[in-house]
């Protein structure tokens, strides 16, 4: 790992929040290999050690962290409830957000959208890059072959909360986008339960410390094509977010998403 960049000499300050969480610490570290980049805030709801050298403070101090040390970005992987809250906080304090939540409910979804009128948002419920191709593949798929069955099986590690995925229900959005005939989502199947018209089956596995499976089957007239992606550790998303948060940090405010990085060509224009 390479030293800490002072966060004041730093082409890029950024704010993480979720400090002691798996993926804040992912962050952080990522950060921390990354040259030009530097943890200038870094908060978490319980107190927790320093993360790569990095000082963690108490959530409840972010509003006047963010005040008085004005990172360039804050990165968020935290809970629905906490997101929402963290995202009130940039919006008074006029930094933008990148977050990778998910299992936000509609309303909470308002509330990020909400701030996204005072700061640039960009939400992913992924920031992989392989996924935000896997999810082109899949529309192009699905757009192509009318009337083929689609079914969506993603597995994720023991103590992950939300069932399915934020990922794989960005999946099934973007399948719906295009197969408007598939207006059903089953989850799993049990007894007597042959498939109905209008379905897409949805399947979410929870096991060991899997970082993260999502494959798409389409089948239909004697043929079958499956999309798969996988991730072998956090650090591609960690990655990613920062790619993203580099990226957002001198935008106008409004919603974005991690399509809008990758068609940039990444952190350039």
């Amino acid at each position: 790992m390479t030293d800490s960049v002072d966060p004041t000499a730093a082409d890029l300050r950024i704010a993480v929040t979720g400090a002691g969480g798996r993926m804040g610490r992912e962050v952080i570290e990522a950060a921390a290999d990354r040259e030009g980049v530097a943890v200038a805030v870094a908060v978490n709801r319980t107190e927790t050690d320093p993360v790569a050298g990095v000082a963690v403070e108490d959530a409840d101090r972010l509003d006047e962290l963010l005040a008085s040390v004005a990172p360039d970005v804050l990165v968020d992987f935290t809970g629905p409830d906490s997101a929402v809250a963290y995202a009130g906080a940039c919006a008074d304090a006029g930094v933008p957000l990148v977050t990778g939540t998910t299992g936000f409910a509609d309303a909470q979804i308002d509330a990020l959208r909400a701030a996204s009128d005072a700061v640039p948002v960009l939400k992913a419920s992924n920031f992989a890059r392989g996924v935000a191709a896997l999810r082109r593949a899949v529309r192009e798929a699905a757009a192509a072959l009318p009337g083929y069955d689609v079914e969506l099986t993603e597995t994720h590690h023991n103590a992950k909360r939300d069932a399915p995925s934020g990922t794989a229900k960005s999946i099934l959005d973007d399948v719906a986008g295009v197969r408007h005939d598939l207006d059903e989502r089953v989850h799993g199947r049990e007894g007597d339960a042959p498939r109905r018209s209008g379905e897409i089956g949805v399947h979410a596995r929870r096991a060991g410390d899997v970082t993260g499976e999502h494959e798409v089957l389409l089948a239909g007239n004697r043929e079958t094509l499956e999309l798969t992606h996988r991730a072998g550790d956090r650090g591609v998303f960690a990655e990613g977010a920062l790619d993203a948060a580099a990226w957002l940090a001198d935008r106008d405010p409004g919603w974005y998403g991690f399509g809008d990085v990758l068609d940039a060509g990444g952190t350039d224009e």
